[in-house]
């Protein structure tokens, strides 16, 4: 169930991981839980909605641009210490940018490191420029897929548990470049979204009316115009999609798809892990609240690439928008009208709090998340992760046959978004099988 959760969805559905026995712990779960019984989730958003926030008309802006700007600095602070040589992953968003206002404050020392991913980027100039105008020193690792595949095979046996983000390759191929430098510690500006909020655009609106969860003709799907465009496919593919498990990122494998690579049907049971979170689903009386939920249930996912690569690289990993202070005063003292704005515009306090150091700033006009060219990917690496597959038949059946089919359509990012996954979970599970077998030889047959 957990596979088809990552074929699904990129990522394990929390509080279960790849391992059956092992459970992990996000927002929403009280520490004191058996997450191996019947665990409850509850909305951290339930809970902040609950909370008698200021009006924008009580406050003083400017005190409360300056009361967030030193309480990132404590968070900062609190998060690196122990840090030698910490590295700020820096996308050129605002969230990195506010970070790094703070960042230059407390620890100048630090370097940024922005990656560039494929030709849709352009966010280097944008954080070049932050961290120059700061005097922090500034780096940039230009994407080579083959080199990060590499780097996440090598660094693989030591992964704790296992995430197919749609970032993972890139962080593994930014963490190993930190470590081969001599850097000690990484700082990642994740964490603000769920409790700045996330608004909903018309892309996330348009997506939400077409997933319908709605079984296709294989047929059309495979059909040569769909093939030839991403934005067909990627479409179709939200049609059979459920429509809040829509605002997980990325293309995924189809329900079809999941149950035809195990041979038999998965994707019914990876689905019903869901309704552990179908009460605050229900519950969120808007779409960016649903938006926002889905945000805390991916921390499962965001933050797990980097704590398993960090993990694996004995590399320290800081979170400060994490912050219990930073959070718990966002929450409680906050007005709405500095989370989001007058026509859905997000984190209006972050944004004031970067005009304070910056005019003007040259930010990206749609931005992801370390952006990872899939095309080379499959294109450098698709032999190795049919070979993978071929020796991993037992348990993916169906894998082999589904990349000789998708050779050709490996040039549309949805079919490529889907190489990626096998290609980081192939090798998981070839690996551990081969360590079952050592094991099974060690015990004399018996595992």
């Amino acid at each position: 169930m957990s596979l088809a959760d990552l074929l699904r969805n990129a990522f394990v559905y929390p509080p279960h991981s790849i391992y059956h026995e092992v459970k992990v712990a996000i927002s929403g779960f009280e520490p004191e839980q058996d997450l191996h019984g019947e665990p409850r989730f509850r909305s951290p958003h339930q809970l902040a909605g609950a909370i008698a926030r200021p009006l924008i008309g009580e406050i003083d802006r400017e005190k409360t641009v300056m009361r967030y700007h030193r309480l990132l600095c404590e968070a900062i602070a609190a998060s690196v210490n122990g840090m030698k040589a910490p590295w700020l992953l820096q996308s050129g968003g605002k969230d990195s940018t506010s970070m790094a206002i703070a960042l230059a404050e407390v620890r100048p020392d630090a370097t940024c490191v922005t990656y560039l991913g494929g030709i849709e980027e352009d966010e280097v100039d944008s954080a070049r420029f932050v961290a120059q105008r700061l005097g922090l020193r500034h780096e940039v690792l230009v994407c080579d897929s083959g080199r990060a595949y590499d780097r996440y095979l090598a660094m693989m046996p030591a992964m704790p548990l296992l995430t197919a983000d749609f970032a993972t390759l890139s962080y593994a191929d930014l963490a190993s470049t930190v470590a081969a430098v001599g850097g000690d510690g990484v700082i990642d500006a994740l964490g603000s979204d769920p409790y700045f909020g996330m608004p909903t655009g018309w892309r996330q609106r348009l997506k939400a009316l077409l997933a319908w969860h709605l079984p296709l003709p294989h047929a059309l799907l495979e059909s040569a115009p769909v093939a030839a465009s991403f934005r067909m496919s990627y479409a179709l593919g939200t049609m059979q999609m459920d429509r809040f498990e829509r605002f997980f990122p990325g293309s995924r494998f189809t329900d079809a798809e999941v149950d035809a690579l195990f041979g038999r049907p998965v994707a019914a049971s990876s689905r019903q892990r869901l309704r552990l979170f179908r009460d605050a689903v229900l519950a969120a009386p808007t779409m960016q609240a649903r938006r926002c939920l889905a945000a805390v249930i991916l921390e499962a996912a965001t933050f797990g690439k980097g704590l398993y690569i960090a993990g694996a690289l004995d590399l320290k990993l800081a979170y400060p928008y994490c912050d219990e202070p930073l959070r718990q005063w966002i929450f409680r003292e906050v007005p709405d009208a500095l989370l989001i704005g007058p026509g859905g515009i997000n984190k209006v306090l972050v944004r004031e709090h970067i005009a304070r150091h910056f005019q003007r700033l040259p930010y990206v006009k749609d931005k992801g998340c370390f952006r990872f060219d899939l095309v080379d990917l499959a294109r450098k690496r698709f032999d190795q992760v049919h070979a993978f597959a071929v020796d991993t038949k037992t348990q993916l059946p169906g894998a082999t046959d589904w990349l000789e089919r998708h050779r050709d359509r490996l040039d549309n990012k949805y079919f490529a978004s889907k190489f990626y996954l096998l290609a980081i979970i192939l090798p998981w599970l070839l690996a551990r099988a081969a360590s079952a077998d050592d094991l099974s030889a060690h015990n004399g047959g018996a595992s």
